[in-house]
């Protein structure tokens, strides 16, 4: 991590990423990146359908490999990279046939380090193998939901899932989140954990970074009018006035509520729920 002196109030906590001790370029591959409009929490129509985001600094996409399909070819890591557009270090690879693409590296992932995708592949940090060859108590990221889906589960900065148990042609993999779930044996996932793990110590330390993040404000329930917020209104600091806590759209929310739909398609391969509220 590195420290600021504390020139202003703001100064003073502020923290983030020592990246010189890590990034190795900050020039990006020009033929893997491209630029992109950010949603901004907008959906197709251009109705916001999650709060709270917008503006923030121009970024340039890099085209991350999350498909993996080229097998039983080793590729070795060239570059260790920043991407903006997530809290992972991303790297350059090159396969053994010359291709080149970008992949989200692991945490203990050097320049010169060689990996493989294949079903046969060792149980090395890094390598890619189906859930059936990886053995019970590894730790795993880049985790498909499906075979050949591509990596869903377990991508951001520090994460892992733990695999827990193997039965009738599914496996129990505890979530990030501390979710139980089944996902099949023909899944593929990458041995180890996301690099970048210091990336949840950040203190942002002012409202201005927060929105160079393309974060902006969120404002109490309770500080709004009745026409705006269920909680709103009431003559100076009121309680919420009634039982359960919820959100602008009048959906249960916050203080370990469940917010899962009853009906969910994916209910039938949670093992166990996430805990809920605060840890």
């Amino acid at each position: 991590m590195k420290k600021y002196k504390p020139t202003t109030k703001s100064r003073r906590h502020m923290s983030g990423i020592d990246f010189r001790k890590v990034v190795t370029t900050s020039k990006p591959e020009k033929s893997l990146t491209k630029g992109f409009r950010r949603a901004n929490g907008r959906n197709n129509t251009g109705r916001i359908t999650t709060r709270h985001k917008g503006g923030g600094h121009k970024r340039l996409y890099r085209d991350i490999d999350f498909t993996y399909n080229k097998y039983d070819i080793p590729f070795t890591v060239k570059t260790v990279e920043y991407d903006p557009n997530r809290s992972g270090f991303i790297g350059l690879v090159a396969y053994k046939d010359g291709e080149k693409r970008y992949v989200l590296l692991h945490k203990e992932a050097r320049v010169g380090d060689t990996y493989i995708v294949s079903e046969k592949a060792p149980l090395t940090p890094g390598n890619r193998l189906p859930l059936n060859n990886i053995t019970v108590g590894t730790f795993i990221y880049n985790i498909e939901l499906k075979n050949k889906g591509g990596a869903k589960i377990a991508r951001s900065g520090g994460d892992y899932a733990e695999v827990l148990a193997k039965d009738g042609g599914y496996v129990d993999v505890k979530m990030p989140s501390s979710e139980v779930r089944k996902i099949p044996v023909n899944a593929w996932a990458t041995i180890g954990e996301v690099s970048n793990d210091e990336n949840r110590l950040i203190n942002i330390g002012k409202a201005g970074r927060s929105r160079w993040l393309g974060i902006r404000p969120t404002v109490r329930g309770t500080a709004m009018n009745p026409v705006d917020h269920p909680h709103g209104g009431g003559e100076g600091r009121q309680g919420r006035g009634r039982r359960r806590a919820i959100s602008i759209y009048g959906k249960p929310t916050g203080k370990g509520q469940k917010s899962r739909r009853a009906k969910k398609y994916s209910n039938k391969h949670i093992v166990k729920r996430r805990k809920v509220g605060k840890r």
